[in-house]
């Protein structure tokens, strides 16, 4: 009798053991995909701000270049 209990917890554990794991895997695939994603993403943000300084520096160009033209018409 106390066999048979033993083998009846044993498959209990196993089982829940088997499940849990399963989980676990999933969890961790699902967190390596968010991570790439997430590695992605902060990518082409830098890429992003890169090009936007380009535009805003080559903006502060083009004013400051007219401003030296204006000026000399001016004078």
């Amino acid at each position: 009798m106390k066999s048979s209990a033993f083998v009846s917890c044993l498959a209990v554990f196993a089982s829940a053991a088997l499940l849990g794991g399963c989980g676990l895997a999933e969890t961790s695939a699902v967190a390596a995909g968010e991570a790439a994603s997430s590695a992605e993403q902060a990518k082409q943000a830098k890429e992003i701000e890169a090009k936007l300084k380009r535009d805003v520096e080559a903006a502060q160009q083009a004013t400051a270049d007219k401003v030296a033209a204006a000026e000399e018409d001016g004078q």
